[in-house]
């Protein structure tokens, strides 16, 4: 997929889940404007990891009960669909696959199949850049 497609992909996803208006914090709507360029440059690790810290952000700004309350926490806590929920849960576990690599030198299968990784973390990408929408998305003023 091409810049240009990507940033298609994005309008998509804002025509088919947006049709009324939310409110989100600045930290939130700086954090997704960071993600949606991540993503449109076909940077899919910083797409995905960024795609979770702004539904992070706005998961706390909306649901935290406490300035330390982890992630997980916000997800079960988050008044949302199983469903989402359940992608939540997914795209949280893919992401901390890659953010904390537990043997940094058992890297033979990404030296071996390096497309493979590639692809996958495209398909992520895709799916983060979904659930984002899908989160700030959920509570709309129409």
């Amino acid at each position: 997929m091409e810049e240009e497609e990507r940033w298609s992909y994005l309008l998509k996803l804002d025509d088919e889940l947006l049709k009324g208006g939310v409110f989100l914090s600045e930290w939130c709507s700086f954090i997704v404007r960071e993600a949606d360029i991540a993503f449109a440059k076909g940077a899919h690790l910083g797409a995905i990891l960024t795609a979770v810290s702004g539904i992070e952000t706005h998961l706390r700004a909306e649901y935290a009960a406490g300035p330390k309350e982890r992630f997980v926490e916000l997800i079960d806590r988050a008044a949302i669909t199983s469903k989402l929920r359940t992608d939540l849960h997914k795209l949280r576990m893919y992401r901390n696959k890659w953010v904390h690599v537990s043997d940094p030198w058992e890297d033979q299968e990404v030296l071996a199949e390096p497309e493979r990784y590639e692809r996958e973390l495209e398909d992520m990408a895709l799916f983060s850049a979904r659930l984002l929408r899908e989160v700030i998305y959920q509570d709309q003023c129409t």
